[in-house]
């Protein structure tokens, strides 16, 4: 897929993997409509991004992924704007294992409803163009994090959202390839809040867990993982796909196809 002129969309894109995800679309040609729900660094970076790369390849909009009206108005005014959308990052994310329910409006909720009304615009059968959308997982989508049982949860739900929907997509046409991406920890500013009680809450005696995965085994910088994303962007033989990324390099995951028995071990009910 060529991305010159290519209309795209970010949440959570003011700062983090979502600003990095933002960086490599306008590098490659595309306009991009940036998602957050903190005006003043969605302000700042807008800013930043007239100066780089000219005043009509970027527009920034807040909204919170975890409402509907926001988000779907703020959806509408982008293809008022920009006259369509070729391109969706669900991406906007936090970690608060306190305040459960919200991480699950936002991480799962988040991606479902943006899904949702992005196919509204892009499927074929509603004269959209096709196109992509890129939903972002974790490494904590493909096994668990013992720290944030909660974040777990919501990043394995993207992987099989996303997953069954890019089945949809297929099997009725819409034009649309939905592909997951699963970083392992990135150096961002989600790595604090990690280390924060507040929002870790009776895991936190837990987090040396996590701490001893990264002294063993790094962090990856948001550049890179901007790469493997870009990959999912890009190749077209790629619907359904999940693709990992940790220090080591990227790769994609291998899941058992449907109606075939998944590895197991029998167990006697004797």
């Amino acid at each position: 897929m060529d991305l010159k002129d290519k209309v795209c969309v970010v949440t959570g894109a003011a700062q983090g993997l979502g600003r990095s995800f933002v960086e490599i679309l306008l590098r490659n040609g595309a306009k991009v409509a940036l998602i957050d729900v903190n005006k003043s660094l969605g302000d700042e970076l807008k800013r930043t991004l007239d100066q780089e790369y000219g005043r009509d390849r970027a527009e920034f909009y807040t909204a919170d992924v975890s409402s509907e009206e926001d988000f779907k108005g703020v959806l509408e005014k982008i293809v008022k704007t920009f006259g369509r959308i070729d391109i969706l990052c669900n991406n906007a994310g936090i970690i608060n294992e306190k305040h459960w329910e919200k991480t699950i409006a936002i991480n799962l909720g988040g991606v479902v409803r943006g899904t949702y009304l992005a196919l509204e615009h892009m499927k074929k059968e509603n004269s959209g163009n096709g196109g992509v959308i890129v939903n972002i997982s974790s490494m904590a989508g493909l096994g668990p994090l013992p720290m944030a049982p909660i974040y777990t949860a919501t990043k394995h739900g993207v992987v099989g959202f996303s997953r069954a929907m890019a089945a949809v997509s297929k099997l009725a046409n819409y034009g649309v390839r939905i592909n997951v991406l699963c970083p392992w920890f990135v150096k961002t500013s989600l790595l604090s809040v990690m280390s924060s009680e507040e929002h870790i809450g009776s895991f936190f005696p837990l987090k040396g867990i996590a701490d001893t995965m990264m002294e063993n085994r790094g962090c990856l910088e948001a550049d890179v993982v901007a790469k493997a994303f870009l990959v999912l962007v890009k190749d077209e033989s790629k619907n359904g796909d999940v693709l990992m990324i940790d220090p080591e390099g990227a790769a994609f995951v291998s899941f058992p196809e449907r109606g075939k028995n998944m590895p197991s071990t029998p167990v006697s009910l004797e």
